[in-house]
């Protein structure tokens, strides 16, 4: 069964950065947008950044605006989230998920997350 698979997630203090992963087991995720989203216990599910298939369209939810930043490398099937300046409230499990044409609608394909944990 095709679905992503997701890293980088761990334990980071307030003001530190991650770098999460993404990639795609038996398809090319070039083919897809990819938006990560997150989710914390007791709380919605937060559409975090989408980036468009060929990475020139990117979009970001308020929350994380000038903190977090989205990008892809197609030649090694990867799209990573950029996450700096971490904020307690920013603590969730984080997924990423595969849209055939853009961060609309029902995504395609997903995987099972990674844990971001902003604690001092």
């Amino acid at each position: 069964q095709p679905h992503l698979v997701e890293s980088g997630g761990g334990l980071v203090q307030p003001g530190g950065s991650l770098r999460l992963s993404c990639t795609a087991s038996e398809f090319p995720l070039n083919f897809y947008a990819v938006r990560w989203f997150r989710q914390a216990p007791g709380k919605e599910r937060e559409g975090v950044s989408c980036i468009s298939k060929t990475g020139i369209s990117l979009n970001y939810a308020d929350s994380v605006k000038g903190r977090f930043t989205i990008s892809r490398d197609n030649a090694k099937n990867m799209v990573y989230l950029q996450m700096n300046s971490l904020k307690p409230e920013d603590t969730a499990n984080y997924f990423c998920a595969a849209y055939p044409g853009v961060c609309e609608g029902l995504f395609e394909y997903r995987g099972q997350g990674t844990q971001v944990t902003v604690s001092s």
